[in-house]
């Protein structure tokens, strides 16, 4: 009990409440991103449809090569970001080792200078964002690596019964990936965000509210959407919710 009195003591609620905030709002955002509502698609389940496409299209160009730069360039991007969460890994974890460039800085910017234990703490949180980035990163690259597994598996001829099939199976793997990666940005954006939380709970949450506008914008309102969603069909209304065309009166019921 002793061990974590000094902590409850130095935490105040607004600490608490920030925090709190920050994983919440990581939470809900992705859980909205990957299941938006039925009328406000995200642009990243927008694009699980061109993936699908990409892999019809696929199945009957000859040669494939473009696909495999397309692919290659999705896997250096992956393998960047993972190398550089690596590097910021191995920033914080020499900063959580030495805490006086923070304390310098905190008396500097005449911020609140808490222990060392509190420092690391903090430091700890954004070190947990920047290490599931990696992660995440990791694994979408070794996705990636099964879908130009199984998009060489994709049979030449595409007559063949197995070819459609293969074709999905790479689109779906595909797509697995992306989400993989975008889960990945999500926590490079937060582990951002959490660095306020060294000035204070106040900039914890203003960090937290910048981060949550900038994903959700990018996802539901930015202009890459719109040039997503133009070229989409309209969505189709069932008879009974159709409006009568002119001249004609609706049925009676």
């Amino acid at each position: 009990m002793d061990v974590f009195l000094p902590l409850s003591v130095a935490w105040s609620i607004p600490d608490l409440s920030a925090i709190a905030l920050l994983f919440v709002t990581w939470f809900a955002i992705g859980w909205l991103t990957e299941r938006p509502p039925a009328g406000k698609p995200s642009v990243s389940v927008l694009m699980k449809r061109f993936r699908r496409e990409w892999m019809v299209h696929f199945l009957t160009r000859d040669p494939r090569i473009f696909d495999g730069n397309i692919l290659t360039s999705l896997r250096e991007g992956t393998a960047f970001f993972a190398s550089a969460c690596m590097i910021a890994t191995g920033g914080i974890l020499a900063l959580i080792g030495n805490t006086d460039q923070l304390r310098g800085l905190a008396s500097e910017l005449a911020l609140e200078r808490p222990g060392d234990i509190l420092w690391e703490l903090k430091l700890l949180v954004t070190m947990f964002f920047v290490v599931n980035a990696f992660l995440k990163f990791v694994w979408a690259h070794r996705l990636f690596g099964y879908c130009a597994i199984m998009m060489a598996a994709v049979p030449n001829d595409p007559d063949d019964p197995m070819a459609r099939d293969r074709a999905m199976q790479a689109a779906d793997l595909n797509i697995t990936a992306a989400r993989s990666f975008n889960a990945g940005l999500r926590s490079v954006y937060f582990a951002l965000g959490s660095l306020g939380w060294l000035a204070g709970p106040w900039a914890l949450m203003l960090g937290t509210a910048v981060v949550l506008f900038v994903t959700w914008r990018r996802e539901f309102a930015s202009t890459s959407r719109q040039v997503i969603m133009r070229s989409l069909p309209p969505p189709r209304l069932p008879d009974h919710a159709r409006l009568p065309a002119s001249g004609q009166t609706p049925p009676q019921p």
